[in-house]
């Protein structure tokens, strides 16, 4: 089998996204799009692929540290220089040297599987992908000899009127024999804006009698490169409708594929309905049997089966089985809903344990709170956690009717089958069993226990 090693190339400067974050590090469905490029190579491969960093090269490091190895262009001389760059650390160590680039995150496994299979199979020193697309995109013209193998490159700048007709493009990703190409890349020339460019290896392989072979993409927009916001929402669409794609094949009902969000780590089950304006976000796992919105967003958090979010935010939330949320309730980072939850609209829990079968009323606020099953939270309850200085615990323990807008003030506990009146002001324990009024609440009478 042959040992093939990637270059990739993102040390430009990106000038024309207009930001201050290096290019490749724009995020693309949650994910800066070098992970992509990294991504679509890594698991072919043992070896990590070698990252050519310049313009931003300490944060791009950053971000990627344990997933590549880097080598940094400076100055930056053209792509021909900048694989030159990673000479010192390749040579020797692969047949074959694959040359992508960060800014092509739509690239998949199954493409740069056939261009490493169609180089093992060829003469040749260079195996390249080439597309056929109306809009050019300033990319090179592809010229090709009677036999099918690539002549030339032409740039676009320097192409003839007949040459700028040509639609077969060339999008920059290569295949490489090595030893071959550690050697042309000493003869590549200088280019009149002073730099060295790797389509040049083209021309010095013609010229030494040896072919090029092209292998045409199937799907033109693998080849997109990514130079403005306006390449960047083309790519994130198509990333979309493919990660959309698969999982209505897997059995997720989606309403409008153009307004659902599912960034690539979410995990959804069987026989799901995603409404429009649904955005499933991070690593969030989503059950079987579902409906989700519309308008709703679920971010690192994990539904059970057969739950219903309807127009409400999720974040860092744990959601058990068959609970009802909505609309417009707000789960936030440590939220956990048990079994047979139903929350109303406009409720928020933070950092709060409820229990199977609670109740919870809308206009509600849960914060810092264990809640016992079987409980009903009365509309407008509000556990009235911070004193300014920290963040204080309530706890309601099982069959706890709580009256609406009674305010909770913490650290307070209410008693197993306890209730309170509504507008009850609680800052002092209530035992079990116990009905608790006014303001502020005290026990006015005893409960007959629940068997």
């Amino acid at each position: 089998m042959m040992i093939v090693r990637t270059v990739i190339l993102a040390a430009g400067q990106g000038t024309r996204m207009r930001s201050k974050l290096p290019k490749v590090l724009h995020p693309l469905l949650g994910k800066p799009m070098l992970h992509y490029a990294i991504d679509a190579v890594q698991r072919e491969m043992d070896a990590k692929p070698v990252v050519v960093v310049g313009h931003g090269a300490q944060e791009i490091q950053r971000a990627f540290a344990d997933q590549a190895l880097f080598v940094i262009q400076d100055p930056l001389l053209g792509t021909g220089h900048a694989v030159q760059q990673a000479e010192p650390v390749l040579k020797g160590q692969a047949e074959a040297v694959l040359v992508t680039y960060g800014d092509m995150p739509l690239l998949t496994r199954r493409t740069i599987d056939c261009i490493i299979a169609a180089h093992a199979a060829h003469t040749g020193p260079i195996t390249m992908l080439t597309m056929i697309e109306e809009d050019p995109r300033g990319f090179g013209r592809v010229l090709r000899d009677t036999r099918g193998y690539v002549t030339e490159i032409v740039e676009e700048a320097q192409a003839s009127p007949d040459q700028l007709n040509v639609r077969e493009l060339n999008p920059g990703v290569y295949c490489f024999s090595a030893d071959w190409l550690w050697q042309a890349l000493e003869r590549v020339p200088l280019s009149p804006k002073g730099e060295y460019y790797l389509t040049d290896t083209i021309g010095i392989a013609v010229a030494d009698g040896l072919s090029v072979q092209a292998i045409l993409l199937d799907d033109p927009a693998e080849g997109i490169g990514i130079n403005t916001r306006l390449h960047l929402s083309e790519a994130q669409a198509v990333l979309q409708a493919r990660i959309n794609r698969q999982w209505m094949l897997e059995g997720v009902s989606i309403i409008d594929p153009l307004r659902t969000v599912i960034e690539p780590d979410a995990r959804i089950g069987e026989d799901t309905i995603i409404w429009p304006d649904s955005y499933i976000l991070g690593s969030s796992v989503v059950g079987s049997g579902c409906v989700l919105g519309p308008n709703t967003w679920v971010k690192d958090s994990r539904v059970g089966d057969g739950c219903r979010v309807f127009a409400s935010i999720l974040e860092d939330a744990v959601v058990e089985n068959r609970v009802e949320i909505g609309p417009y309730a707000h789960l936030r980072s440590g939220a956990h809903l048990a079994s047979g939850v139903h929350m109303g609209n406009f409720g928020e829990v933070k950092n709060s344990y409820l229990g199977s079968g609670v109740k919870m009323g809308h206009f509600s606020y849960i914060g810092d709170a264990q809640i016992g099953q079987d409980v009903n939270i009365g509309a407008g309850t509000v556990t009235c956690n911070f004193d300014g200085v920290q963040k204080n615990h309530t706890e309601i323990e099982a069959g706890v009717f709580i009256g609406s807008d009674t305010m909770l003030v913490a650290p307070v506990k209410i008693g197993e089958g306890a209730r309170t009146g509504a507008g009850a002001v609680v800052t002092k324990d209530i035992p079990p069993n116990t009905l608790a009024v006014g303001v502020p609440a005290r026990v006015i009478r005893a409960l007959k226990k629940r068997e």
